[in-house]
């Protein structure tokens, strides 16, 4: 998914065939190749049906698609399967081919099929070097599917609300959204796990007939290629990590640890729009735009705020709006949070607006059904990992603790969320003790994934390269922020294979 659209969350388990000890792990990484019949492929066109414009345009692209089958269960390869859906953009330049590259834009549970086409423009001519690799992970998008039958699709990021009244109906939530789940799903919640997904992208490699692969990852898909690295070393070959996420910053709740850097980018935004004070009326300085933003939260604990005719606005979803904008110090990116809070602050003042069209979107995703599959992919991905329990009342004297410093960012961050009453994972957490020579992207101001998580995992993997990008706050740097030095580094390495000599740093 693109830069604003990208959400962040993490972590992982340990079964037969991956072993239950890291190091055992690195001992010993099974071929997947032993569990197929054979190692062909059976590519088709992408299209689904006339309708189907995303595989439309794979296939006007020359893309092709297929259906990976792998073990539902690890520890049983010759049990109940799923399907995995993968495309592919050949390289066209054969007599300098790599191999492939698989993608991954993060999420959790973000969707991949278009990831070849986006990143061959950012790629330019090394892309021709590449099969270009996207993936639906397992029971995300045209892969088997999974969906918790939900009405909302705001579960994976609620805030807690302004007092104890509206945090239980928080708790109440989650709670129901969990069992929910369970009853749709609970045959198969236990193995929607990173290290799975993992697991199925050494099928991919070895389906592919090849033993090593190279892997561009953002966000969750930074701690997915840690994750691979750690239960299959040496199948990588080129790897580039973009808005790191190392596996102790890694938990089922998303933005925990990041409110500073939220808060920060909030102030900054303020700034940008009361420059622009005439274009969006939200205030002419900072503080008069910070003092709408709190206008509009305090009026949305007072009463939902209604937009159109048919969208309430609570307490609970009103931040992640916010919060959801801040990704990206992008001029458009900062011009779509103004208008949307222009929208917010007439509602607040209780007056009739009209949603956008890309608002009423944002709003129906959040809101209703629509929004469904994908938040319970996201939450079961997330607590299949990290699942734990601490206690209903935990949440809330976080919460209490951070509101005075991070009024927006601190409810949201440390809100209870349906990971509390969720089966808890069948394998440990993955650890890492490994060094990998990979290229890590890092933005200083990053609200999703904090630069400091790129530094923990430079110094975890000596071999490996820090990218830094000096100011900005923005999430999903390569081929997405428009920097010439960053897309220059990392074409260079994808073409290469060489690391920088030492760790460079490009301006915002």
């Amino acid at each position: 998914m693109s830069t604003h659209r990208r959400t962040t969350a993490f972590a992982a388990c340990a079964m037969a065939l991956a072993a239950t000890a890291t190091t055992t792990a690195v001992a010993a990484a099974p071929d997947p190749a032993t569990r197929l019949p054979g190692r062909h492929v059976d590519w088709h066109a992408c299209a689904l049906d006339a309708d189907d414009e995303l595989g439309r345009t794979l296939d006007a692209a020359g893309a092709d698609c297929a259906d990976i089958t792998v073990p539902l269960d690890y520890t049983d390869p010759g049990g109940r399967t799923i399907t995995v859906a993968i495309s592919r953009l050949k390289a066209t330049d054969t007599a300098h081919r790599v191999g492939p590259l698989l993608l991954n834009d993060g999420g959790p549970a973000g969707p991949g099929l278009h990831m070849p086409l986006a990143k061959a423009e950012a790629m330019g001519e090394v892309a021709a070097r590449y099969d270009l690799i996207g993936m639906d992970p397992r029971f995300v998008g045209r892969s088997t599917p999974l969906d918790c039958g939900w009405d909302i699709g705001s579960a994976p990021l609620r805030s807690a609300g302004a007092d104890r009244t509206a945090y239980r109906e928080e708790v109440a939530l989650a709670r129901d959204l969990a069992a929910k789940c369970e009853h749709a799903h609970g045959d198969v919640l236990p193995y929607v796990t990173t290290r799975n997904t993992a697991r199925d992208m050494d099928v991919i490699r070895a389906a592919l007939g090849e033993d090593r692969i190279s892997y561009l990852g953002y966000s969750y898909g930074s701690y997915l290629g840690e994750v691979y690295t750690q239960l299959f070393p040496g199948r990588t070959d080129r790897m580039v990590l973009d808005g790191v996420l190392p596996p102790e910053r890694y938990g089922s709740t998303l933005l925990r640890g990041t409110e500073a850097a939220n808060e920060a980018a909030l102030r900054a935004w303020a700034s940008w729009t009361a420059a622009r004070h005439g274009t969006y009326g939200l205030g002419a300085t900072r503080a008069e735009v910070l003092a709408t933003v709190n206008h509009i939260l305090a009026a949305t604990a007072e009463e939902p705020l209604r937009i159109g005719k048919t969208y309430l606005l609570d307490e609970h979803v009103v931040p992640a709006l916010f919060v959801g904008g801040l990704g990206s110090d992008l001029d458009a990116r900062r011009a779509d949070l103004a208008a949307t809070v222009r929208v917010l602050a007439r509602a607040a003042d209780r007056k009739p607006v009209e949603p956008s069209e890309a608002l009423a979107g944002q709003l129906e995703f959040l809101l209703t059904g629509a929004g469904s599959a994908p938040a319970g992919q996201m939450t079961a991905i997330l607590c299949g990992d990290t699942a734990e329990r601490r206690g209903v009342g935990s949440y809330w004297r976080a919460v209490e603790e951070s509101r005075e410093r991070f009024p927006l960012a601190g409810p949201l961050a440390a809100n209870i969320n349906p990971c509390e009453f969720w089966d808890r994972p069948v394998e440990p957490p993955t650890v890492l003790d490994n060094d990998v020579p990979a290229l890590l992207l890092a933005g200083t101001g990053d609200p999703r994934t904090l630069s400091s998580g790129a530094l923990t995992l430079r110094e975890q993997w000596p071999s490996s390269r820090l990218l830094t990008v000096d100011g900005a706050r923005q999430h999903g740097l390569y081929g997405e922020y428009g920097n010439a030095c960053v897309d220059e580094q990392v074409n260079t390495y994808l073409s290469t294979g060489r690391l920088p000599t030492h760790d460079p740093v490009c301006e915002a």
